[in-house]
């Protein structure tokens, strides 16, 4: 077991950062911590001398009508969690601390952050970057640690850390899910117990894509088979459900393996069909299934990379 220090101003930080031996892994968080935040931080652990938790409700990422005020907040029971582990030090301010004025200098997270999350949320990606660049700044991590159910989130990181030439490494983490499948969040605990169970056709209309891919079904044939599968699920409204390219969150184009483009139930979106020299269909190594929907009142997202067979 190991004492966490808390540190609640930047001043606080440099101070505690300081005393930090060896290498730095961050994980970035909102509180509210559970199994998925502390595979980040056994990630880190294992990979850094000394880990940072950044405990922090970012009110610049949320949207009008959003949860800001509701957020889980348990301060003390997030503590109890860190220590049992060995994370070294703890970083959280209030918002006075973080922006002692609305910030004039904004990052601006480019055209991926129009897409999908940023189409429904549209300035959450702004927000979280400016966080993440704030905290990266202060707490000047040799590695930072994301997971990737907020996958779009990591590739917006990612590239901010690319084209800004940020001195530290961003590691990616696999999903926690529970036994069931249902992927770890902080916003599972609005659910109620019928809203569990129909949030459950998430993960199953992923998977479902994930082994028609598996088993030579073609990028059209994945999106559309977990797109029917989602549609049909009692309890959820479909914001998005796409195949993208895991690093760019472009749009796949579409191959069904016929003559003629792809059918396409879900009308939000353009086709666009690849082919190779010759006419014949040309398939793409790997994508990322994506999906985003509403569980009662509630809005969850999650994502599963597919590897295509015809590739």
């Amino acid at each position: 077991m190991c004492v966490v220090r808390i540190a609640r101003t930047k001043a606080e930080l440099r101070a505690a950062r300081k005393a930090l031996p060896g290498t730095v892994g961050l994980v970035m968080t909102m509180g509210a911590l559970h199994e998925g935040h502390l595979s980040l931080i056994h990630a880190a652990e294992a990979e850094c001398d000394s880990v940072v938790v950044s405990i922090f409700v970012n009110p610049l990422q949320f949207g009008p009508g959003e949860d800001y005020e509701n957020y889980p907040r348990d301060l003390d029971a997030d503590i109890a969690l860190l220590d049992t582990t060995n994370v070294k030090l703890v970083f959280a301010p209030q918002p006075e601390v973080m922006y002692p004025r609305q910030p004039l200098v904004r990052i601006d997270p480019g055209t991926i952050a129009t897409r999908f999350e940023g189409k429904t949320r549209p300035t959450h990606f702004a927000g979280v970057l400016q966080v993440v660049n704030k905290v990266f700044n202060l707490v000047r991590p040799d590695y930072a640690y994301f997971g990737q159910k907020d996958a779009q989130q990591l590739a917006l990181v990612r590239t901010m850390v690319a084209d800004l030439d940020m001195p530290l490494v961003i590691r990616s983490v696999p999903i926690k899910r529970e036994a069931s499948g249902l992927a770890l969040s902080s916003r599972n605990a609005y659910l109620s117990e019928n809203d569990r169970i129909a949030a459950l056709a998430l993960n199953q209309a992923l998977t479902i894509g994930r082994d028609a891919a598996a088993h030579g079904a073609s990028p059209a044939q994945v999106r559309e088979r977990a797109l029917a599968y989602l549609t049909a699920a009692d309890g959820v409204k479909i914001d998005y459900l796409d195949l993208v390219d895991p690093d760019t969150f472009e749009e796949l184009p579409l191959v069904d393996g016929s003559d003629g483009p792809a059918e396409d139930s879900y009308d939000a979106h353009e086709e666009h069909v690849w082919e190779a020299e010759g006419g014949a269909p040309a398939y793409p190594t790997r994508g990322l299934l994506i999906t985003a929907a509403w569980v009662g009142p509630t809005r969850l997202i999650d994502n599963m990379e597919v590897e295509f067979l015809g590739a």
